[in-house]
């Protein structure tokens, strides 16, 4: 198979892939629900559910967007 070039990479194991990309989703949900309770007087369950689940969305596009690759 030859020798290793300058920019080999060796492949990352399923754990690995699998970890990066949910504590992506954990900061990003975590963000997004803290960002919602923090700008609100009251805040209501379901509309910081749904600031989570946008801040995840959002993290995982940003993360897609720095990698240059799908995660």
């Amino acid at each position: 198979m030859g020798y290793l070039t300058e920019n080999h990479r060796c492949p990352r194991g399923i754990f690995s892939r699998i970890t990066d990309a949910l504590s992506t989703l954990v900061i990003g949900a975590l963000i997004g629900a803290v960002f919602y309770v923090a700008m609100v007087e009251k805040p209501v369950m379901s509309v910081t559910m749904a600031a989570a689940a946008l801040g995840a969305v959002l993290a995982a596009g940003v993360r897609q967007a720095i990698s240059g690759r799908p995660s």
